[in-house]
């Protein structure tokens, strides 16, 4: 287990924190909080046999919010002594004293114990960032080298993106917490280049908060995933074209992922479903009316937030509120029983105890509501993906994930993969392709007959889940078992106009 970068820790942070929030309450604020954040990002593009292009960013700064006679307001600096500090306060309360007559109603919080210098890490084992360029170099390149060796394979591409992420936050309430974590995603795609276009198939290893040891074999087998891509890009290639209509699908997690994601993670963000979202990225079908009745999903379907899963990408100690990291029911037995919460909506709703859902990607940007890793658990005695598919007439197995449409309300939607099987009486019988399968979110849901096992699961993710104005990027995961699905709807997109 790694320990916390001694660089953050000797930046003066005890005494930033005592020069803002002090003149918060010299101001009269109700509560204020700190934080002091340090983000290293390096992103790595390979093409073929070369590095194409390699950027490191590194942002750092301080922010202050204050709660001033009920409204918020905040500001942010680059500048890290006591006075800029003191100022910051003064200027979140000159932004809260401007939204005040603007505010119909005042904020509230829901209470929260006291952590006290409490201190958390992100399990990983070796930060990317330790490591020598010219190793990372040679691993990608070593792995492209593999594609580009095998048969049917014209040309590779690959990518590496890492980034290690400290908070210092402190509150009013006297709350203190020192945080370090570290996510890496590395991805590789063979491309065939023949008479008829384009093909491409992609490796399916999700992103993770993991450092560097994810690419020597732990958590994945790179190398052996390598290995298999070309001969799945030629099945690809010669597969036929699905014909349209309604099949049994047996859904990978690699892709089954994606869709919890849209419908069922965006969908439960208390804010959206309060309307907060409206002018930007939509609200929800959702609605908090529905609470404990809405039928959102089959007998089967329990989905959970979680902030605690061991390498998950939105997994923390504590949130940007200071709210110690939980797992909490948001879907159980097919009814929708929870939503996602910060403190202040927590409180509007009288829902209790916040379930520790704020989070900010920068310290030039205010905390909001963001997901946490929002998981469909397995069953705990459940199938195999082979027994799964045993059970399959006339069906298709869906693996990866790619493209994916779903209105402003998270209701009607549209999902394409990387690979489909046909599943003829039981058993796969080769690859299609242009196959899209379409649904309103209940309705997909509703049919899902069976869940996997814990052998099945796996937690998928994606580093840039978008959300907010001005927008903020926040890495987040998904576990889900391989589970089946009765009668949805499948599009062939090449006949109506789609992209392979």
């Amino acid at each position: 287990m790694a320990d916390l970068d001694d660089s953050f820790l000797d930046l003066p942070l005890e005494r930033l924190r005592d020069a803002a929030l002090s003149r918060a309450t010299e101001l009269g604020c109700s509560y204020a909080d700190l934080r002091i954040e340090r983000i290293r990002a390096a992103n790595r593009s390979y093409r073929d046999r070369a590095l194409e292009s390699a950027t490191t960013s590194e942002t750092l700064g301080l922010a202050v919010r204050v709660l001033f006679h009920g409204v918020w307001g905040f500001a942010s600096d680059i500048a890290l002594t006591a006075e800029a500090a003191a100022r910051l306060a003064e200027r979140a309360v000159v932004t809260a004293k401007v939204a005040l007559p603007l505010t119909p109603r005042r904020v509230e919080l829901a209470e929260e114990p006291v952590y006290a210098d409490a201190r958390w890490v992100s399990s990983y084992e070796v930060n990317p960032f330790d490591v020598d360029e010219a190793e990372q170099h040679d691993r990608m390149l070593a792995l492209s080298e593999q594609l580009l060796g095998a048969p049917g394979v014209t040309h590779s591409t690959a990518s590496l993106a890492y980034v290690q992420e400290n908070k210092y936050f402190a509150n009013l309430a006297g709350t203190t917490t020192r945080q370090q974590r570290v996510r890496i995603q590395p991805q590789l795609t063979a491309v065939r280049v023949g008479e008829s276009g384009f093909d491409t198939m992609r490796t399916l290893a999700p992103p993770a908060g993991r450092g560097w040891e994810y690419l020597t074999g732990h958590g994945w087998d790179f190398d052996a995933e390598t290995a298999q891509l070309p001969e799945i890009l030629a099945e690809h290639v010669a597969a036929p074209s699905v014909e349209a209509g309604h099949y049994d699908l047996v859904i990978d997690p690699t892709n089954l992922f994606l869709t919890i994601h849209e419908s069922v993670g965006h969908a439960t963000e208390l804010d959206r479903a309060l309307g907060y979202e409206a002018a930007y990225a939509g609200t929800s079908f959702a609605t908090f009316d529905r609470l404990g009745t809405l039928h959102y999903g089959s007998p089967v379907m329990t989905v959970t937030g979680d902030r605690t899963v061991e390498h998950g990408l939105s997994t923390v100690g504590y949130d940007d509120e200071g709210v110690a990291a939980q797992e909490f029911d948001i879907i159980a037995g097919g009814t929708l029983v929870g939503y996602q919460l910060n403190r202040q909506m927590a409180a509007e709703k009288q829902l209790g105890r916040s379930n520790g859902c704020a989070f900010a990607d920068s310290p030039g940007h205010i905390p909001m509501q963001r997901m946490p890793n929002v998981s469909l658990q397995p069953a705990p005695e459940g199938p195999t993906t082979a027994e799964l598919v045993s059970g399959v007439d006339r069906g298709i197995y869906v693996v990866g994930d790619k493209s994916w449409s779903i209105d402003m309300q998270r209701y009607n939607f549209q999902f394409t993969g990387q690979r489909f099987y046909r599943i003829t009486e039981g058993r796969i019988v080769g690859q299609l392709k242009d196959v899209a399968y379409q649904a309103t979110t209940t309705d997909f849901w509703r049919s899902m007959e069976a869940v996997g096992g814990p052998s099945t699961y796996l937690l998928g993710g994606a580093f840039n889940c978008g959300k907010g104005q001005p927008g903020q990027v926040a890495p987040v995961s998904h576990g889900c078992p391989s589970a089946l699905f009765r009668g949805v709807n499948v599009l062939n997109t090449a006949a109506e106009g789609g992209s392979r």
